[in-house]
């Protein structure tokens, strides 16, 4: 009798310990800190910029029609204009394209441009049910500094206008999306693209160094992770050297005759997010190295991406599932190095860093070979839509191979491929002319 007694005393206690340290455990988790979801979870809204109202970008507005279309019904649209002219130019031309823009939710954001993801907000939420708006520094994806390559003879201009790209309207545009959706304004004081910054929701962040490090000279990686960790709700960084070879930082010059224009290296044309376990990566077969210069750059790019997701582990501490995604073959085209003219046929001397300007000159033919990638992809609720480049028998197939292995990736949502060459020619994709923004979630 007595040993049941004891037996029965050390159970009441266990039990006690227990509910005491789950008090404790809970007591740890601050209900008001902010943290970032992840894209594959429910979605509020998805923001739209207004496309660049110039003759280069004119079928931007056709991509994104698209893009809404294939959205419609399953998400709020909203969308942001410089101006209230731009914004009814904007409409019109959506509802020539089929849009049904009496759904869209519009706003008038002075600076906004096409590529909201990278100058707007990053939206963040709590679990007490608020919204809140991560404003990062802006300063045009690092293009001072990779032009200038601290050239002592301009620095005093340089200083001038780094500080009016930090100040300017376009910088500006997160802030007001935070008024926008009355979230919460948090200040962030590094530089970052929405582009580079790929999370799984429960406390992990896959940056890519080459864009990171470059944006923000004098942090060190230690810093940088506080500062995601403050801003984001981040508990662990996953560090990726390089991105995609043909995602150049706005216009890079490689193997003596190829040129790719982007930001140097965004995540979201490379390495993504499923769900919070499940990692996708781009992926060039060894089968097809020859088949083209850049193959052999992008192999070794993400095989070394691969090495070190695959000694990776999550938040608790368990591996990701990593799913290798085919590139799309390339699309290319030739370019000629102008003095001043700046098209899609012709790429001006001064677009080029000054570690690159000695190897070219005016007059030369250079391949463009455009930012392509499935990886640039927006998941919202119940949908995916990714790009396109179904042209011949070879890239249908390779496009089926990849409507396959989205629909393992995302049971449930349909995938939509939407022809985005004209974005991948301007150095960005899907994603990167979208915001998602969180639905509100409580204890």
């Amino acid at each position: 009798m007595k040993d049941r007694n004891h037996i029965s005393v050390l159970i009441c206690l266990l039990i006690i310990g227990m509910a005491i340290f789950s008090c404790k455990s809970e007591d740890k988790s601050d209900p008001a800190a902010f943290f970032m979801p992840g894209e594959f979870e429910p979605h509020e809204a998805v923001w739209f910029g207004t496309w660049y109202m110039s003759e280069w970008a004119s079928d931007y507005k056709r991509v994104m029609s698209e893009v809404m279309k294939a959205i419609d019904g399953h998400v709020q649209i909203k969308m942001a204009s410089p101006s209230d002219s731009v914004l009814q130019i904007a409409k019109r031309q959506l509802d020539s394209l089929g849009v049904d823009t009496a759904k869209i939710e519009f706003h008038i954001m002075p600076g906004e441009a096409h590529w909201i993801r990278d100058h707007g907000a990053s939206f963040v939420v709590n679990r007490q049910g608020e919204l809140g708006a991560v404003d990062f520094e802006w300063n045009g994806y690092g293009s001072l500094d990779w032009r200038i390559l601290r050239d002592s003879t301009i620095l005093d201009s340089v200083a001038v206008f780094r500080q009016k790209t930090r100040t300017s309207d376009r910088a500006k545009v997160d802030s007001l999306m935070a008024g926008a959706t009355h979230a919460k304004w948090i200040k962030g004081n590094l530089t970052i693209e929405g582009g580079a910054i790929e999370v799984n929701g429960k406390g992990v962040l896959i940056q890519c160094e080459a864009v990171t490090l470059q944006r923000n000279p004098g942090w060190t990686k230690e810093a940088l992770e506080e500062e995601y960790k403050r801003t984001l709700g981040i508990k662990k960084v996953i560090w990726l050297p390089e991105g995609l070879a043909e995602d150049g930082h706005i216009a890079h010059f490689n193997l003596g005759k190829y040129i790719g224009i982007g930001t140097g290296g965004h995540t979201d044309e490379f390495v993504r997010f499923a769900d919070a376990r499940t990692i996708l990566l781009a992926w060039v077969n060894e089968s097809e190295l020859d088949e083209h210069p850049y193959n052999k750059l992008n192999y070794e790019r993400m095989s070394k991406s691969y090495e070190i997701l695959k000694k990776a582990t999550d938040q608790d501490g368990k591996p990701f599932k990593i799913i290798k995604i085919p590139m799309p073959y390339y699309q290319e085209k030739p370019v000629v190095v102008s003095d001043s003219l700046s098209n899609d046929d012709h790429i001006r001397v001064k677009d080029f860093s000054y570690a690159d300007r000695h190897l070219i000159k005016v007059g030369d033919t250079l391949t463009h070979v455009a930012a392509s990638s499935y990886m640039n992809f927006l998941v919202t609720n119940g949908v995916v839509v990714t790009a396109s480049y179904a042209k011949d028998e070879a890239s249908i197939k390779r496009e089926k191979e990849v409507e396959v292995l989205f629909k393992k990736a995302f049971p449930g949502r349909k995938i939509v491929f939407v022809d985005a060459m004209r974005l991948n020619w301007g150095g960005g994709g899907i994603h990167c002319s979208t915001q998602q923004e969180p639905l509100k979630r409580s204890k």
